[in-house]
């Protein structure tokens, strides 16, 4: 297998799981009433497939990653939806009554700005993928956050933990080793921000792993919380 037929094959591996987890995401929150990506991953990540969609069709017109993007940011939609529509009982009791609609707007704004930074420091191609590996850092710790805020599985399964650590492994090698479409060469940045993001996955894994045991020797349904 040639480098241009791994980087195919490390593309579709990495595109089918965020797929997986999106959608595995919508679904887990209407079930438990949640939300299942955190608010400032979610936040990032949607402006960032704004960005990609939009100008990745005015740079490359109708390419196969850029109907990823467009389907990516329609379930990020839906992520969306679960969180407005449930994610004000995680939000600090004090600022519940009338300020959780303005600060998700806030950290929504703040995101795409964000975003935006990246692609004009470093253009679109190299921008966005710096941008998607610092963004999935961040993820990759504020779902241990979660786990450990909620006290509980409430809105998280090893479906979603495990196709994220996968996708982003596969993106890793793409572009921290092979040095994927977009970029000059192998990243050392991609390369080290991919790695920390399959520690702080597998700490994830293994926590969320060890709470959902728990919690079924314990005998009660997380999702009921």
């Amino acid at each position: 297998m040639n480098t241009s037929q791994l980087n195919l094959l490390l593309t579709f591996i990495t595109d089918v799981c965020w797929i997986i987890v999106y959608i595995e995401s919508i679904l887990i929150g209407l079930k438990e009433h949640t939300y299942a990506i955190p608010f400032w991953a979610l936040a990032l990540n949607f402006a960032w497939e704004i960005f990609n969609t939009v100008l990745g069709y005015q740079q490359n017109g109708l390419v196969l990653q850029v109907v990823i993007n467009a389907a990516w940011t329609l379930l990020d939609c839906g992520i969306l939806y679960t969180y407005f529509r449930y994610g004000k009982k995680h939000f600090p009791i004090n600022l519940r009554s009338n300020r959780f609609v303005t600060w998700s707007l806030l950290g929504l704004f703040s995101a795409f700005m964000l975003e935006m930074a990246f692609i004009v420091e470093f253009g679109l191609h190299a921008g966005s993928r710096y941008s998607a590996f610092l963004q999935n850092l961040l993820m990759s710790v504020l779902f241990i956050v979660m786990l450990v805020q909620r006290g509980a599985s409430t809105g998280q399964n090893m479906i979603i933990a495990v196709n994220k650590w996968v996708g982003t492994m596969a993106a890793t090698v793409m572009f921290g080793m092979l040095g994927g479409y977009g970029l000059y060469g192998p990243s050392f940045l991609i390369l080290v921000a991919g790695g920390l993001c399959c520690l702080f996955d597998l700490i994830y894994i293994a926590m969320l792993a060890t709470t959902i045991n728990k919690e079924k020797i314990g005998g009660y349904d997380a999702s009921l919380l």
